[in-house]
Order: structure tokens, then sequence, then C-alpha cells
């Protein structure tokens, strides 16, 4: 085992404290490991003007971070789940997913405000949040936002927006929950598959002994089932899908939302099994609600 474990992330503050949670966890459990952690910028980072959708998706925040471990420059990266692409290396598997934090969407308000308007301005660049916000304040106009979280507090202040929507993850992991407007149950506004999971990416066909202990099996057999629901049905980074996946005992409840592109309307559906069979049930929920959809087609 190397001497010291390069642990790559990229800059921002969020970034940086998931990082520096792998990193404890390494070290608590092998207190022998040295850790160290190596931040970059990504092209994700550096694009802030124009939509992922218009500038290549989510593979914009990973890909240097790929390069360097391919490079050997770093040893692991750390990621939101939520933020990785469905399709993901052979070269560079997934290694290990923390256990989950708050799975939960949250509303922040605009300094000195403790609602909405009835014509709220929303920041948010997520179709996914967009169709479910406009549900719950159907007079709302939702606005591109994007940045870090600080950023997007500051744009809150200063560019006319009455509310922006965050992960509830982040927000604690940065120990900001003291901005929190309004929480969001997870029926009333459906995660996106991974959120408030991290993931560990190495490299494929070396050592990770120093994982063991990093690795929550419930976010995995969860993990598994929300990204194959989103895979199934083509979900990328700005399709408006979302899964959720919860455990009791060996049992794991799968939730999906279903976008209809022709209407512009959008349901949700479940399904439960067992979680040894987690990436079926993702794929069986697909097909499920794929169906459903098209026989309202037809109708």
């Amino acid at each position: 085992m190397q001497s010291v474990i390069r642990i790559g992330s990229r800059e921002s503050k969020l970034a940086v404290a998931q990082a520096e949670f792998i990193r404890q966890k390494i070290e608590r459990f092998h207190p022998e490991v040295k850790t160290e952690i190596i931040t970059m910028k990504t092209t994700g980072d550096r694009i802030l003007g124009r939509s992922l959708e218009q500038i290549g998706g989510k593979g914009l925040f990973v890909k240097e971070l790929d390069q360097a471990l391919l490079n050997g420059e770093i040893d692991i990266s750390v990621h939101s789940l939520k933020d990785m692409p469905m399709e993901i290396s052979e070269e560079l598997p997934i290694l290990a997913f923390s256990e989950r934090e708050d799975p939960r969407d949250v509303l922040i308000y605009r300094p000195g405000v403790s609602s909405l308007p009835e014509e709220a301005v929303i920041g948010t660049s997520s179709r996914r949040r967009g169709i479910q916000i406009q549900k719950m304040y159907p007079r709302a106009v939702c606005r591109s936002i994007r940045g870090n979280v600080q950023t997007r507090l500051e744009k809150l202040s200063t560019e006319g927006y009455d509310g922006t929507i965050l992960a509830a993850a982040g927000l604690r992991r940065l120990g900001m929950e003291s901005v929190a407007g309004r929480y969001f149950s997870v029926e009333e506004m459906l995660p996106a598959a991974g959120q408030g999971i991290l993931a560990v990416q190495g490299r494929k066909g070396e050592s990770y002994a120093f994982l063991e202990g990093v690795d929550d099996p419930a976010s995995r057999y969860a993990a598994a089932a929300e990204r194959q629901f989103v895979q199934a049905l083509d979900g990328g980074c700005t399709s408006p899908v979302a899964a959720y996946a919860r455990g009791s005992g060996n049992e794991l409840l799968l939730t999906g939302l279903y976008y209809r592109e022709e209407t512009e309307t959008y349901f949700t559906d479940n399904i439960c099994g067992n979680q040894e069979e987690a990436e079926g049930l993702g794929e069986r929920l697909a097909a499920s609600m794929k169906k459903q959809a098209q026989e309202a087609d037809k109708k």
C-alpha cells in the first residue's frame, strides 16, 4: 500500500467537505493509512453561464478527476453520486457508497422573507425540481441558477430570486442547516437518483482494502435500484427523472418519477422487492411506467 492515499476532489467547499468525510472514515477504520486531499477545478465548475444540457451534461464534473485517476495523479476520487453520469467507465469503477445523508430537497428563501409570494421566481437549473415545485406553487416561475452553494446563496440576495432549492445533504455537510426555509418530504419532491450518497471511485484491478468500513450496503442497494431505473428510462443530466429507494430489512421500496414530454405531465409509481434484486427492481419499475405512459397516450 502507498504511504499516502491521494483523494481527488473538486475545489468547492462542499466537495472538499465530502472528501474530508471519506478521509476521516478511512483513517478511523484504518489508522495506519495516511491520506491527503488534492483538489482541482472541473470544466463544469468553470462554465456557469449556460445550463448543463447546453455544455455537455454531468460528465463535465468528473472529467478532470477521471483523467487524474487514469494518470495515477490521485488514488481515489469522491463525488456526490447524484452528480455522476449514469454510464461509468469499466476502468474507473465505483468502489464504495457512503451512508446516505438526508435525501430531501430544501427551499431557501431570499434574506428577509419567510414564505414565497404567489408569483415567485425560483432559482433552479434542475428540470426535476422545476416540474415538482410548480405542482406545489403553480404560479411560480423557475429561472436558471448555477454555481456552488455559496454562489447560489449570493445570487439569491442580488439577482431577483425569491427562493432557490438545494439538497439537504449538502447543507448538512457544510453545517449550514440554518439557512433552510422549507424541507420537502420525499413524497412532495422525489429526489435525484443517489441524492445524499457519496461515491468513491478508483482504478480497476487495484487493491482498495483501506475502503473497508466506508462502503454502506444499504446505500449500495439503493443506488443500484435508483440508477438502474434512470438508465432504463434513458435519463441523463437534465432529464426530469427521479428515483428514491428505502430499505426495511431485506426489502427495498423503490419510487420513481416519469415525465411525459408530449403532455408536460409526470406521475410516480413504486415497486417493492428483495434488495438483492435492486437493479432488477429498477428495470421493472421503468418498464411498468413506460407501459403506463404508452397506454395513457392511446386514450
